[in-house]
């Protein structure tokens, strides 16, 4: 497996087919997409996962997280998250945060986040905000 910085429209499939499969190509385009860096995890040189990354200050919270169905569970998806706290660490970050599905909570507890208590509910996902200190 490698990792790399993509362009946000190479992460918009990979978004749509795991996250959103209901949803049409072009939704998959976020508002902040030019403002983040956006990181690919390729395995035998396809798309296997991305991840949209997005600073403020300190703060680098990441975005749309989606791993293909068929390398789940192989590492690719931690691999994804341990090099983007790497790279939020080497930039000067203190904090990494994502808005997470319950469904994910293992696998972000796993990987030292923490559940803060902040809930929510959007677009009939349930979400809490998980953070790692990364400082």
């Amino acid at each position: 497996m490698h990792i790399e910085q993509i362009t946000p429209e190479l992460t918009h499939r990979l978004r749509r087919d795991v996250l959103y499969p209901r949803q049409k190509l072009f939704e998959m385009e976020l508002e902040e997409d030019g403002d983040g860096m956006h990181f690919g995890a390729f395995k035998d040189n396809k798309l296997a996962a991305v991840v949209s990354l997005f600073q403020k200050e300190e703060d680098f919270q990441f975005r749309k997280l989606a791993v293909e169905p068929r390398v789940q569970k192989m590492g690719v998806g931690t691999g994804l998250l341990n090099y983007i706290t790497d790279y939020a660490a080497a930039n000067g970050g203190k904090r990494i945060w994502c808005n997470a599905r319950n469904t994910a909570f293992g696998f972000y507890l796993k990987a030292g986040f923490k559940l803060t208590g902040q809930q929510f509910s959007r677009n009939g996902f349930d979400y809490e905000i998980m953070e790692k200190m990364i400082s």
